[in-house]
């Protein structure tokens, strides 16, 4: 299938051909249709499987069309809500870029910067309004935001908002929009709370499921390194000397964690910033716009500050702390190996997380491939401790890679990825020099819609 065949308009199929993307991702090649038939929709997605697009292409279509229809003037018809600047961020530009041939406009609006330049944007007039809920809530109670012609409401990383405590905010805001309208609500997660509120403003949704939170893709190679918690700096380090390796995408547990593992690295010449919840936005938005164009090799993140980010070729993600939450460990290595492509997911396991490592085997129902022969094994004593909790033999498929980094033979063992997630298309591309040993893991194949300008 190819986007032609989503019964797309001309202005939108130019922008996706200047994109360079012809195939949709599955969610793209679900959503898209229902979307267009105005019916409500209940997303249940992760990251990396395209569902900005998804919703994205088909409400500025639907826009474009009404603008054609009724020439009304420029009021917000559709309203983006997403819990963090960053995916407000990724969403706009998502908006500009499949848009930029429709005449619609979109706006971004978020709190910790001046609100001058967004209110004069508002009176200028908008369609589209992507906005975090205490901003927007902001401006409305300063009567510079109305809804009352929102026919397009569009709740993206809901589960992310009721973590983050915005869900009474969303409440506010959904209140103040026309109950004649579609709804479009999406998450990776759908706990009981995200689905109670699913239910209450969703009218007879069509449901569309792309990938449960317990499967990782097929196109991400695993590796488990055991090493002394001590050691994690020394291998870290070891590592990154690989010059194949051109970003890193590094998960540490806490905040002061990930900025002790910048200070490590930069004061051995390797760039690297921390991006977590301590930051300020503008610092976060600087380290992320560094990374991207690969002023700053190595991104050190919390879970919280990276969920949903959307880093473009995005070859390896590094778990220097495993996560105590199992369905987190998904979420970090769906960094790499988006929307189809290939990537490279390695994680160190002291002693200590042992455990954690055994609930992970238990999620994706795999068995994480064991690298050896590095220089900074766990000591006998520690693992002999508590090596019978996590399992040493690999599951089915696998077969051997290289060592991470420098070298070292690795265990054959589980396919390095649970079940496939449904991320369809690949990104064009040639093939990408993995660290170390590994050979290249080609990235070629069609190009496609990422649309994982998710934020």
């Amino acid at each position: 299938m190819s986007f032609e065949n989503l019964n797309l308009i001309e202005p939108i199929l130019k922008a996706l051909k200047t994109e360079g993307y012809t195939t949709p991702t599955p969610i793209q090649a679900q959503a898209i249709p229902i979307i267009l038939q105005h019916r409500d929709l209940l997303g249940c997605a992760q990251t990396g499987t395209g569902k900005t697009a998804a919703f994205a292409i088909p409400t500025l279509q639907l826009l474009h069309q009404d603008r054609i229809a009724h020439k009304e003037q420029k009021t917000i018809k559709a309203l983006v809500l997403t819990p963090t600047r960053e995916l407000a961020l990724q969403i706009g530009e998502s908006f500009t870029n499949y848009g930029k041939h429709t005449g619609l406009k979109n706006l971004v609006i978020f709190g910790g910067v001046s609100q001058n330049p967004q209110v004069d944007a508002l009176r200028r007039g908008v369609d589209i309004l992507v906005a975090t809920p205490g901003r927007l809530l902001d401006l409305m109670n300063q009567r510079y935001v109305h809804l009352e012609h929102v026919k397009f409401l569009i709740l993206d990383e809901a589960d992310r908002m009721l973590d983050m405590g915005f869900v009474n905010d969303v409440k506010k805001i959904i209140a103040k929009v026309p109950a004649k309208r579609q709804t479009l609500f999406f998450s990776a997660t759908m706990p009981k709370e995200i689905q109670s509120l699913a239910d209450s403003i969703l009218n007879n949704p069509e449901k569309v499921e792309v990938t449960p939170v317990s499967s990782t893709a097929d196109t991400i190679q695993q590796a488990v390194y055991y090493v002394d918690k001590g050691d994690k700096k020394s291998l870290l380090i070891h590592i990154l000397k690989d010059k194949d390796i051109k970003t890193v995408l590094v998960f540490t547990r806490t905040k002061h964690g990930a900025d002790k593992v910048v200070k490590d690295l930069n004061r051995v010449g390797i760039t690297a910033e921390a991006i977590h919840g301590n930051k300020s936005q503008n610092a976060r938005q600087r380290a992320l716009t560094n990374f991207k164009n690969r002023t700053t090799r190595v991104l050190i993140a919390t879970d919280i500050a990276a969920r949903g980010i959307d880093i473009d070729d995005l070859t390896h993600v590094i778990n220097y702390e495993l996560p105590n939450v199992p369905e987190t460990y998904v979420h970090r290595i769906g960094r790499t190996g988006r929307a189809g492509a290939n990537g490279i997911a390695f994680s160190f396991c002291d002693a200590e997380e042992l455990e954690f490592l055994k609930d992970i085997h238990k999620l994706i129902a795999k068995q994480i491939p064991i690298e050896e022969g590095h220089p900074y094994p766990l000591s006998p004593a520690a693992m002999a401790a508590k090596i019978n909790e996590a399992p040493k033999k690999g599951g089915s498929g696998g077969g051997q890679r290289g060592g991470g980094g420098r070298g070292g033979n690795r265990r054959s063992g589980g396919s390095g990825g649970g079940n496939s997630r449904s991320a369809g298309n690949n990104r064009s591309g040639g093939n990408r020099k993995s660290g170390g040993s590994r050979s290249e893991a080609g990235r070629g194949g069609t190009s496609g819609m990422s649309g994982a300008k998710r934020g």
